[in-house]
Formats: structure tokens, C-alpha cells, sequence
């Protein structure tokens, strides 16, 4: 009994650990010191090409998402594809914003939208995994990003390239039936820690 215990244990540490080591901001390329030190960054986001659960594309899930609704309930479809592509400015968005600011509020720096800045964040999304919370089971969504600085004048200008692996979303109290609260909990906690980064 005490040996199965200490094995039970010591598998969820080990999930606990890789998912806490899939979330660390890693630098790609070059570096963010230059930037720490700006009180206005301007942000960009980046939906061109990045894929969901077990498709390819976002494409593909939409198209998939559309003609299974559409079946069940004529033009239900098409409410959920507009709804998907809302979603981007009415609640990941501001969800990212609002989190890196609250961290950088204490250095007295300012994200968002700011074109006369020196800098751009292009937040880039290269893959979501919407999960599902059907009440007596759920699945945590993530979002995997990649953060590129550039230079607002000079955008083929590269100053760092960062990249973040499956960043979980999902709210403690359960709350989160529908898709696009559990992926902009993703965008939130993103921004958090990239805050966090910027700070150190």
C-alpha cells in the first residue's frame, strides 16, 4: 500500500515538474536587456499560422468546429466561427496586456498600444489546445507563444526571440465551460511571466 502510494506520488510530481519546466520562458536569440529599460513598448500579435489540438491548422478546427455545429443547429457554425475570431481583440488580447502590466507596473512601463515606441512585441501564437470542461471532467487549455522584439522602425530588426511551450488556462473555481475563458487565462498567464522576465 505504502509502496503504490510513493509511486502515485512520485509520478505527479513528475507531471507537476515537466509541466512547470514546458512553461519557462527559454531565449532563442539575442537579448532583452535593451528593452528592460524602455517605458513603452509597443505590442503586435501574430495569428498567421499556428495549430489546434490535433489539427494542423486553425483552419482546419474552425472548418471542423463550423460544419459539426452547423448540423446539430443551423447557423450555430457560424456563430462559433465568429465568436473564435472575436476572441483575439475582445479577450486574449486584452487578458495579456493587462497581466504584463500589472507586473511591469512597479518598473513604470507601459505594453500595449504604443507606435511611437522604440521597441515592438510581436506576441506570436503557434499552437492552442482549447481543452474541455464538461463538468465532471475537464482538461486545462494551453497556448504555446513565441515573443519577438523587434525594432519599431526597423522590423526585420530582431533584438530577441523567446519562445514559451504550452502555458495552461483554466480558472480554480471551475468556471470555465467555454473555450475562449479557459485560452485567454493562457494569454493572461503568458503575460504574467513575461512581465516577470522583463523585471528580473
Amino acid at each position: 500500500m505504502i509502496k503504490k502510494f510513493v509511486v502515485a506520488a512520485s509520478v505527479i510530481l513528475l507531471m507537476v515538474a515537466s509541466n512547470v519546466s514546458a512553461q519557462k520562458i527559454k531565449v532563442d536569440s539575442g537579448s532583452i536587456d535593451a528593452v528592460k529599460s524602455e517605458k513603452k513598448v509597443n505590442i503586435q500579435y501574430d495569428y498567421s499560422s499556428f495549430g489546434v489540438g490535433k489539427f494542423k491548422t486553425e483552419a482546419e478546427y474552425v472548418d471542423k468546429k463550423v460544419s459539426e455545429y452547423n448540423e446539430k443547429e443551423p447557423g450555430k457554425g457560424d456563430k462559433f466561427k465568429e465568436g473564435w475570431e472575436k476572441a483575439r481583440a475582445d479577450r486574449y488580447q486584452p487578458k495579456f496586456e493587462e497581466l504584463i502590466n500589472d507586473i511591469l507596473a512597479k518598473s513604470g512601463a507601459k505594453y500595449g498600444d504604443n507606435p511611437e515606441a522604440k521597441y515592438t512585441l510581436i506576441v506570436k501564437t503557434t499552437f492552442i489546445e482549447p481543452g474541455f470542461n464538461i463538468g465532471v471532467m475537464k482538461q486545462a487549455a494551453y497556448v504555446s507563444f513565441e515573443y519577438i522584439f523587434v525594432e519599431t522602425a526597423n522590423p526585420s530588426t530582431v533584438v530577441a526571440k523567446l519562445s514559451q511551450q504550452k502555458v495552461p488556462g483554466s480558472q480554480m473555481m471551475g468556471y470555465d465551460y467555454d473555450a475562449g475563458t479557459r485560452i485567454a487565462e493562457s494569454y493572461a498567464k503568458g503575460g504574467k511571466m513575461l512581465g516577470k522576465l522583463l523585471l528580473d
